[in-house]
């Protein structure tokens, strides 16, 4: 019996899991509302609030779980990419319960656990594992990725964003329209009340699988300024039709760009992860796409989908068994890269 302690802490949130034999026992998120009155997260704050966080999380964590520190046979860890303040207090945390338990380290990379959520298992939940090789829409705050996988380590990047990420452009959209942090949310609930064909957006022209979002967070920045001029209750009276406008624009960029993808590669085992995928316009897309295409789609649970340890715990799983540990000497790493 392996049981792996994992600790995500890349960003805002601070989490906890166990997961035993690859089956989830426990997941536990601590967010961060100090964040909220500043419009996005504040790097030194975010590090504070997790090492306030990060001995609360594990402990419920292994009690929810219905294990001891002792039963514990490996820890894991997220080692990047993301802030380096918040990333460096999961890093130390996990290689300190290491070294005072005698067990080993596991890193494990943030954007490869998000396409791990996927694997997730939960006593007494139906679950269909994707089948390899599949394609896999990564779309977070920082990352807009298509992602040809393989197997479980072996990953081929079929596109990317060659400047912002999907995730930012809700998030800077919500910004510009004076919602509250974190705004992604607000314009998915909103959108659901909208035309989304009132306002039309100009999309980026790049290669047929990468993707661009920069030209159309200063276009939509732009079309605010310029109604606001004319009638300063501009965002108030549209709000709905703006937000539903926005995010079809960016669910049929990225809904195309997979479709190229699919198209190049011939392979239509497709799955979606990230914080992103649980926009329900997103969601909804792909599903109809699937039906109308014979797609076989793969979403993971919604508390899955954003920042979580029990994707960090389900990759980890699979390294252990491969005997993929890190040294004490282990740090973060803010950029990296390899999965």
């Amino acid at each position: 019996m392996i049981t792996i302690l994992a600790i995500e802490s890349s960003c805002d949130d601070t989490s906890a899991a166990v997961i035993q034999d690859g089956m989830l026992l426990s997941n536990v998120t601590a967010n961060q509302d100090v964040h909220k009155k500043y419009g996005g997260v504040v790097p030194e704050l975010a590090s504070r609030a997790h090492q306030a966080n990060i001995v609360p999380a594990v402990d419920t964590a292994l009690k929810d779980a219905g294990v001891s520190v002792s039963d514990i046979d490996a820890v894991a860890f997220t080692r990047g990419p993301g802030l380096l303040g918040s990333l460096l207090v999961g890093v130390s945390f996990a290689k300190g319960f290491a070294l005072a338990n005698d067990i080993p380290l596991i890193e494990v990379n943030h954007l490869h656990g998000h396409i791990s959520a996927l694997f997730l298992k939960e006593k007494g939940v139906p679950h269909t594992d994707p089948e390899f090789p599949f394609l896999t829409l990564l779309v977070s705050g920082g990352h807009s990725q298509i992602i040809k996988v393989n197997d479980f380590f072996e990953k081929e990047i079929i596109g990317e964003t060659i400047d912002d990420a999907a995730g930012e452009a809700f998030d800077k959209t919500a910004k510009i329209l004076g919602l509250p942090y974190p705004g992604g949310p607000l314009i998915d609930k909103y959108a659901k009340l909208g035309n989304p064909q009132r306002f039309k957006f100009s999309r980026p022209k790049v290669g047929d699988t990468d993707f661009s979002f920069s030209g159309l967070k200063t276009a939509i920045l732009y079309f605010i300024r310029d109604e606001h001029k004319k009638n300063p209750n501009f965002v108030k009276e549209n709000l709905y039709d703006i937000c539903a406008s926005v995010q079809y624009t960016i669910v049929d960029i990225l809904t195309e760009k997979l479709k190229n993808a699919i198209k190049q590669t011939g392979i239509k085992e497709i799955a979606v992860a990230g914080g992103v995928s649980a926009n329900s316009g997103l969601r909804e897309r792909l599903r109809k796409e699937a039906k109308a295409n014979g797609w076989t789609l793969h979403i993971p649970d919604f508390k899955f989908t954003t920042d979580n340890a029990a994707m960090i715990g389900i990759t980890a799983y699979h390294k252990f068994l491969r005997k993929e540990f890190a040294g004490q000497d282990i740090t973060a790493e803010a950029r990296l890269k390899n999965m």
